[in-house]
């Protein structure tokens, strides 16, 4: 039985679709505080160690949660540009959304292992693959239905080159972990904030707030 089509008439699976994509961002979210965490019953000299042991998580954590609430935030545009997923623009956004709710486990890997090429370049190619699948959700989305929204063509082109740069940089920086160093790879990262800034001044001025 395919259960990737939409009924009928169902005018809903989009809402749906935002419910299920919520619970699944609430969960991701949660889980990547727990290894942020300092055991009880330290000494004065083995808390302050446990905390300064602990600070690469809370930095982990704080990246891979600005990461998600990106994502989240260009899924509630892509869902206003597409009312309607069914058959490849579902798949595709079930698919994305699998990847959200791995980002956890490369998150532990930078946290534990940050000097390690491996563990930089696993979590710089999960955000990479995870933009281009919300990409493609858009880009499917979008051929299987037109949006009549005033404004909606610059807002899906706003969307696509925020995913876009994203994907980019993050996915330029699996091979610089590699060739350069994980430290200058993570530093790499960084680019993305001024980018970011002027996009969102742009699409400001064309859009309105």
């Amino acid at each position: 039985m395919d259960t990737t089509r939409a009924e009928p008439g169902d005018g809903k699976n989009a809402e749906r679709l935002t419910a299920l994509s919520d619970g699944i961002f609430a969960i991701a979210m949660t889980l990547l505080v727990l290894d942020v965490r300092v055991p009880p019953g330290l000494s004065g000299d083995g808390f302050r160690d446990a905390v300064r042991e602990v600070l690469p998580d809370l930095g982990a954590y704080a990246l891979s949660f600005a990461i998600l609430a990106a994502f989240w935030r260009d899924h509630r545009r892509i869902v206003r540009l597409v009312p309607r997923f069914e058959g490849l623009s579902l798949k595709l956004a079930l698919l994305w959304l699998g990847m959200i709710a791995l980002i956890p486990f490369p998150t532990s890997l930078l946290s534990e292992y940050a000097s390690e090429p491996l563990a930089v370049a696993v979590y710089a190619g999960a955000v990479c693959v995870t933009n281009l699948l919300e990409l493609a959700v858009l880009g499917s989305g979008l051929r299987g239905a037109r949006s009549s929204r005033p404004g909606a063509e610059g807002a899906a082109r706003f969307v696509a080159a925020d995913l876009g740069s994203t994907a980019l940089v993050f996915g330029a920086t699996v091979p610089l972990a590699y060739a350069v160093s994980p430290a200058t790879a993570m530093w790499s990262w960084l680019v993305l904030l001024p980018v970011k800034a002027v996009m969102g001044r742009r699409s400001r001025r064309a859009h309105g707030p």
